[in-house]
């Protein structure tokens, strides 16, 4: 009878597994804003307190925190505009000398692999075309209003219309001291892992942004930005930094000591921040190993694309803490780890 229940339960499992990742497919455009707003309220909930214990109302303690979210993307679209104004106001030199590399390398990938390129265009406008402009315009309504759902709820999340506590409780652990213990342990290291992942982000970008300043490579703030951004994904964003801003510094740069001097420093900059100061500043309060990320990576890439790729970490770790909770699963959790 034990077996009969055993194997039943598996075959729910199987059944059930397939039906979940659909959904989570299906439904992105719910649960993405959800998920970010998560992060985003559990980044906030410690000021919410403070202020509670001041005896501020909840209202005007959560139109603080839009506010000072609001400051936060308010400083970011400045940024933007000055790094556009940057872009827009350099001289023609820099896109001549791109055309002249871009159609050098455009030549060898004809001579050596056969790709055909339109010989009668401009290589560069080869990359931007009419058609291009639907998408481009389908990318910002969708995330404009994936902007917007999240604000909703995470104003919803600050205002504890929905209590994740009790929602943890009465859904997963169903009791309630260890559901309490559970969601304190999720914020404090979520809580970590997003101030330490701004802050490192924030320096990778700096170093970049006067890397690139220092060795006279065009657009240092767009770099900065981009370095900033772009390190959010977790592993895959150094690479992706390191390797555009290296094509890019080829481009303008002569093939000298300078433009290898140059990836050096690019690189040391993402080194010193994301491989030795991040995990001192995380410490061992959630250690996952790099197995775990690569795979969890690849599969929420796949799953939410982008998003996907930048709160895979975070998920896993919450997944981690779940999994901590429940005999069963432990052994689940102590593979992550």
């Amino acid at each position: 009878m034990l077996s009969e229940r055993r194997t039943t339960n598996i075959l729910l499992l199987i059944i059930v597994i397939p039906i979940l990742f659909y959904l989570l497919k299906v439904l992105s455009f719910i649960f993405i804003p959800l998920v970010f707003a998560m992060f985003i309220a559990l980044l906030f909930l410690p000021l919410m307190r403070w202020l509670g214990k001041r005896r501020v109302p909840k209202i005007v303690s959560i139109i603080i925190v839009i506010l000072l979210i609001g400051i936060g993307l308010k400083a970011g679209v400045e940024l933007i505009k000055l790094s556009s104004k940057q872009i827009m106001a350099s001289d023609t030199a820099f896109f001549e000398k791109a055309e002249v590399k871009i159609n050098d390398a455009a030549q060898y990938l004809e001579n050596t692999f056969g790709v055909e390129m339109q010989k009668d265009k401009n290589i560069l406008s080869q990359f931007i075309q009419k058609e291009n402009i639907g998408t481009t315009v389908g990318f910002l309504r969708q995330f404009l209003t994936m902007l917007l759902m999240t604000a909703f709820f995470v104003v919803l999340l600050l205002a504890e219309s929905i209590n994740m506590q009790d929602v943890l409780n009465k859904m997963v652990l169903k009791k309630k001291r260890t559901s309490l213990l559970a969601y304190g342990k999720i914020q404090k290291e979520l809580n970590t892992f997003i101030k330490v992942k701004f802050l490192v982000s924030f320096l990778t970008g700096l170093g970049t942004g006067l890397a690139c300043y220092f060795f006279d490579v065009s657009f240092p703030i767009f770099w900065g930005l981009f370095a900033f951004a772009i390190n959010f994904v977790q592993m895959v964003g150094s690479f992706i930094a390191v390797i555009a801003l290296s094509i890019f510094a080829f481009i303008e740069l002569d093939p000298t000591s300078t433009l290898f001097f140059f990836v050096l420093a690019i690189t040391g900059v993402q080194v010193l921040f994301g491989a030795i100061l991040e995990p001192v500043f995380m410490g061992k309060s959630f250690s996952i190993n790099i197995i775990t990320v690569l795979v969890m990576l690849m599969f929420w890439g796949f799953l939410w694309g982008i998003p996907g790729l930048i709160m895979a970490i975070p998920i896993t770790v919450f997944l981690k803490i779940i999994f901590e909770q429940f005999p069963s699963t432990k052994k689940i959790s102590d593979l992550i780890s």
